[in-house]
């Protein structure tokens, strides 16, 4: 293994690593060697995928953190600190959406719910998270996932839309402020991938059609198709990049 990409040693938390991305970026990560910590909120699905990463030879643990709750955030840090030892790598990826709705039927409860999760818990994440990074003096790296409908127009779906945007920026205020203290911050914007939240779109023709035929890659993304990304913003090998949205969506957007 190359010692660019070589994560022996390191400790990283993954929100909403219980399933999808999430918990192929940390099967990535302890892959490459570093020991996670999966937080989630069904302790279920979280337990069982932190069971499969040390069934495989990982260091993992399992946390149910609800990310929209400020307390519990700063308490689910503290506890991924003292299992882990230290933390050096976080992965922000807690996220949900609703139904999608006509901006005019949308509703306050289902524009707070979005926000909620993944805007104000990134914030919470981020921001105890820094603290701990901050305190230790020996760098970082956070890696927040958005989405592609950061950058296009998501009809029906406008507070998702509106918190991946939204979490972009927070991208770039975290990495200029925290880069004195060698802390990287990057985000990731994932395209069209099948995972629990994209369920009926996969089985919609329609949807099939209309949106995936013009994926010039020609298919849906898969989970595990951004292990690689985390890994290397995880790593040495991305060590002057910072500030960053990486885009990985099987050229959607450039078509």
């Amino acid at each position: 293994m190359s010692a660019l990409f070589d994560l022996t040693g390191r400790r990283a938390l993954v929100t909403g690593g219980g399933s999808g991305i999430g918990l192929a970026m940390a099967r990535a990560l302890a892959e490459h060697g570093a020991a996670v910590s999966l937080w989630g909120r069904n302790p279920g699905k979280v337990r069982t995928a932190a069971d499969e990463l040390t069934a495989g030879g990982a260091v993992a643990h399992a946390q149910q953190v609800d990310v929209s709750d400020e307390a519990a955030v700063a308490d689910g840090v503290r506890e991924t600190v003292g299992l882990l030892g230290g933390l050096d790598v976080v992965v922000v990826n807690a996220g949900l959406g609703v139904p999608l709705k006509p901006l005019v039927d949308t509703t306050a409860e289902d524009y707070r719910t979005v926000m909620a999760t993944n805007l104000d818990g990134a914030f919470w994440t981020l921001r105890e998270t820094a603290r701990v990074l901050v305190e230790r003096g020996t760098g970082g790296s956070v890696i927040a996932v958005a989405s592609l409908a950061a950058l296009s127009g998501a009809a029906r779906n406008h507070a998702y839309g509106a918190s991946k945007a939204g979490l972009t920026a927070f991208v770039r205020s975290a990495a200029v402020e925290l880069a004195r203290y060698g802390i990287r911050v990057n985000g990731v914007l994932p395209g069209w991938t099948a995972t629990d939240m994209t369920t009926t779109a996969q089985g919609s023709q329609v949807f099939t059609d209309r949106v995936i035929s013009r994926v010039p890659l020609g298919r849906w993304g898969r989970p595990e198709e951004f292990g690689g990304i985390a890994v290397y913003l995880a790593a040495d090998a991305s060590s002057y990049q910072t500030g960053t949205t990486v885009l990985v969506d099987g050229g959607y957007a450039v078509f």
